[in-house]
């Protein structure tokens, strides 16, 4: 019993230790910050010193900043690497501040726009002492329906963005997204898609142009900044080349009549037979028409089955809408019953999944309305339609497994007409397909996560033969730190890359290299899955982090 007391307080001992060796770095870093950026900002102290939230100086509202756009419970733990810092600067100059102090200070920056990336890389490092430089403040929009544009800031989120655009038009909108509160930065420097992907492709296909705080503090315009880095920040992750300030975007035209829709079919109901020909129909079907299909395990009559949901919003009317169904995909034996017509927003507000008839569009402008919980995501591409039995053995891996579900997400249309080099984002011709596997829960208990998380990769695994190969695809805003990170001080991190940057971003990502290498080759700007700099490349220094 001497014995076991002894160890408890021996641990104990290591355990204050660490902790108070924590807190005194942290305030060491605090107060080298609030020394180090007023060189470098026009701004008083007094100004500087209220963007600065700190975990020792003033927690309260520290633990209030951090927590605010956490949007997965996995990273909000007590066993979660916190930052020593979190800066919300208010003007460019406080960006360009931050980061050249923390460039000095040999300090990493994680840089939050939403919170909404899946495994929590814009506020979590695997480094000791990290900074978060949080965009939310940067939340300008400015819409001109004249020439059909938008300045978008980068902390503004979707929801903002689209009822901003409904306040001008009831005719124009923009082709990205589904979640309300995901952050206009990260969404479109990774490639961003929604229920117009077939008529009008990807997000950052509508960018113009956009301000970014490089590694050298400078702002840049797409004219300053040079074609190079302009494609990179579109599609390539923003986070790799600097800080995302605004994007300049065209919008396009919506029609005053949308239709939505949802059909459930379980597998008794031909649900296999019916994703089979969804493959089929969907990359060949009117452009105006995109439908989603999940996949899900479900309870019928106290009996585990497969269902498919068919979730569509078409541009256009219910009665040209049945016609196209009729003619192509007579399986689903869609009827005028299975209409909601609707304008544009409600179209928005009924992917978010608000109730139409209770629910205004102001709720957009509501940042914190989507539900937070733990979640894992993974992603892959088809290529090769997947055969009945294969479906059917699908939803019975769904059901024995119990929990997780995927999400296809139909191509065709404007994704097969642009080049896959247009920019970073290269999954275009010749993918039928996306898919998400995805999982949600709610109970904090280590063990379910353990659980869960081997759900999502048992599928994974299970789905090889039926997805892209050579290299298998993923997309980028489905972060999945499963398919590979850069590890310790970076060292390696070309060759550790590789492995999930072809993934990303197949054969742009030597290009991404190249320029990520040009502009900023000490790779100041590094997450776990960022782009690498060229071996040899670099300044020569390893870039040691603040212990």
């Amino acid at each position: 019993m001497n014995h076991l007391n002894n160890l408890f307080l021996i641990l104990t001992f290591f355990f204050s230790c660490s902790l108070i060796t924590a807190q005194n770095n942290s305030n060491s870093v605090y107060q080298s910050f609030l020394q180090c950026l007023p060189k470098h900002s026009p701004d008083s102290v007094s100004e500087i010193s209220s963007i600065v939230f700190s975990s020792t100086a003033n927690v309260s509202a520290y633990t209030t900043v951090l927590q605010t756009y956490i949007k997965n419970q996995r990273f909000n733990t007590t066993s979660t690497p916190k930052p020593s810092l979190i800066i919300t600067p208010m003007t460019e100059s406080q960006i360009q501040a931050t980061v050249l102090c923390a460039k000095e200070l040999n300090i990493q920056i994680k840089i939050r726009s939403g919170g909404h990336d899946y495994e929590g890389i814009s506020y979590v490092s695997s480094v000791p002492n990290f900074v978060i430089l949080d965009m939310f403040n940067f939340r300008s929009i400015d819409i001109n329906i004249e020439d059909e544009t938008a300045v978008v800031g980068a902390g503004a989120q979707l929801g903002e963005f689209y009822y901003r655009i409904y306040e001008k038009s009831k005719v124009h909108g923009f082709p990205a997204g589904v979640c309300q509160t995901v952050g206009v930065g990260g969404h479109l420097s990774g490639g961003g898609y929604g229920t117009m992907l077939r008529k009008y492709g990807l997000a950052v296909d509508h960018v113009t142009d956009a301000r970014i705080v490089d590694v050298n503090g400078r702002v840049l315009d797409r004219k300053s900044m040079g074609e190079d880095l302009f494609w990179a920040i579109r599609g390539g992750g923003g986070a790799s080349f600097g800080v995302i300030v605004s994007y300049t975007v065209k919008l396009v035209s919506v029609p005053e009549v949308n239709t939505v829709f949802r059909v459930m079919r379980t597998q008794d109901e031909n649900a296999s037979e019916l994703v089979y020909k969804w493959q089929q129909v969907m990359p060949n079907i009117d452009n105006d028409l995109f439908v989603r299909v999940l996949l899900q395990p479900v309870t019928v009559n106290r009996v585990r089955t497969g269902r498919a949901s068919f979730i569509g919003h078409f541009l256009g009317g219910c009665d040209r809408l049945v016609d196209l169904m009729d003619e192509n995909f007579p399986e689903l034996n869609f009827t005028k019953e299975n209409c909601v017509e609707v304008n544009w927003i409600e179209s928005v507000l009924y992917w978010a999944n608000f109730d139409l008839n209770t629910t205004s569009p102001e709720i957009l402008l509501d940042r914190h309305s989507g539900n937070v919980n733990f979640g894992k995501r993974k992603s892959d591409y088809v290529q090769t339609v997947i055969p009945v039995s294969g479906i059917t053995s699908i939803f019975n891996k769904l059901v024995e497994l119990g929990r997780v579900g995927f999400v296809f997400n139909p191509y065709g249309g404007k994704m097969y007409e642009i080049s896959s080099d247009a920019t970073p984002f290269p999954h275009r011709a010749g993918n039928l397909y996306k898919i998400q596997y995805s999982i949600n829960w709610n109970d904090p208990d280590p063990e379910l996560e353990v659980n869960y998380l081997n759900q999502s990769r048992v599928m994974y695994d299970f789905m090889t033969p039926f997805v892209s190969k050579n290299p298998r695809g993923a997309f980028l805003n489905y972060r999945d730190l499963d398919i590979g990170v850069i590890t310790g001080d970076g060292k390696n991190s070309y060759s550790e890359s590789e492995v999930y940057g072809k993934k990303y971003f197949m054969d742009n990502f030597e290009r991404l290299v190249k320029i990520k290498t040009k502009v900023d080759p000490d790779n100041f700007f590094r997450n776990e899955q960022s782009i690498p700099v060229l071996a040899g490349k670099n300044s020569g220094k390893t870039r040691k982090m603040m212990k």
